[in-house]
């Protein structure tokens, strides 16, 4: 029985290193210091900030092949590189003197939330921010905060071109925020997903920042290509990647348990059917979305945008992706006996964190959340 499922992007080393830290990280609520040290030597949370600042800018095909290798070695640091890198991502859109301020950084991480929980009052040179926001992962580590906010003008929500509440979104530095311990979720322990809200804090408007192509200070495709789409992307190869790391500890468990009449296990046709059958599945859905991410991002550099047919075509793939791998998952998960059950367990672990990373509601819901 063999998966024979490779990391592209990561050596065995760096492998190893992220997963004798899994334990440890999710006993901690956070990646350990050996697991970021390894981080910050590779630029991973920069890589999607811009060259100008230091980042790596990698093709969005790189950045999804590594943070599906991350995801496969290990869950919650998956997860939390490919956060806090997505949140760098700003950079190409943020004010390019603070951008050079907080990017030349080796250890800088930016966190934050998507929820416009927050009300900025419009002040004399810029605006006074009060709101809380319930998960920013990376929070124990980030060194500068994102989050959008309300506009308001004498206490009154201003108005768009559309007649909608005005939102921006909103850079804040370390020291400006309080972050507040709280993730009682099964899974996803090590990831520091944790509350964080900001009081009065008078921000200059230099530190507001729109996620619009046409507001990108950096002309690049990475900045042209559409958020959603790269949400998408990110967000659901984190659940393959995961998906390819249950698969390899089921795996060894087919290989080296026998049931009661002493045959292994995986040498029984029900165990080796639903294997075989369910990778099959997990990697055509893997190519299919690749192929799709590909082609979206050819037309990106080579057009400096992506039709909405195509746009479709991305959504469409990642959430097969996404519904495939727990899918995959959960089929597997009966034969691999109570190790699957125990929370101590590695593979139990994995189970917990596939779950809940796939609860996020870009995930269950689309844009249309």
């Amino acid at each position: 029985m063999m998966s024979t499922q490779t990391f592209t992007h990561l050596t065995a080393q760096q492998v190893n290193t992220i997963r004798q830290y899994a334990g440890t990280a999710e006993q901690q609520g956070k990646l350990t210091a050996e697991q970021l040290q390894l981080i910050y030597d590779q630029h991973w949370f920069k890589m999607l900030a811009p060259v100008a600042y230091g980042g790596l800018e990698l093709s969005l095909p790189h950045v999804v092949q590594l943070e599906e290798d991350l995801a496969h070695a290990d869950g919650s640091l998956g997860w939390a590189v490919t956060l806090c890198a997505g949140a760098g991502w700003f950079g190409g859109f943020t004010d390019p003197e603070f951008s050079k301020q907080i990017f030349t950084a080796n250890h800088v991480c930016l966190a934050g939330s998507g929820a416009p929980s927050g009300f900025a009052d419009i002040v004399p040179h810029g605006y006074r921010v009060t709101g809380k926001w319930l998960h920013a992962t990376g929070a124990q580590h980030a060194t500068v905060f994102t989050a959008n906010c309300i506009i308001r003008e004498n206490n009154v929500p201003v108005l768009d071109n559309e007649g909608n509440e005005m939102i921006l979104s909103f850079t804040f530095l370390k020291d400006e925020v309080s972050v507040l311990p709280g993730w009682p979720y099964i899974g996803m322990r090590g990831t520091s997903s944790y509350r964080y809200e900001v009081n009065n804090v008078v921000v200059p408007y230099n530190r507001t920042f729109k996620i619009d192509a046409k507001e990108a200070h950096i002309n690049a495709p990475l900045y042209q290509y559409p958020f959603m789409q790269l949400a998408w992307a990110t967000l659901a190869i984190n659940i393959s990647g995961m998906a390819l790391h249950f698969i390899e500890l089921a795996e060894k468990i087919f290989d080296e348990k026998k049931n009661r009449q002493g045959v292994l296990l995986k040498d029984l046709d029900v165990v080796k059917n639903a294997f075989y059958i369910h990778l099959q599945q997990l990697n055509s859905a893997r190519a299919a979305f690749y192929d799709d991410l590909n082609q979206s991002w050819e037309m990106c550099v080579n057009n400096g945008r992506i039709d909405k047919a195509t746009c479709m075509a991305v959504n469409t793939t990642a959430h097969l992706l996404s519904e495939t791998a727990k899918r995959t998952v959960d089929s597997l998960y009966p034969y691999c006996g109570l190790a699957a059950a125990n929370p101590g367990t590695q593979l139990n672990r994995v189970w917990r964190d596939i779950h809940t990373a796939g609860q996020h509601s870009l995930l269950v819901f689309g844009s249309d959340k």
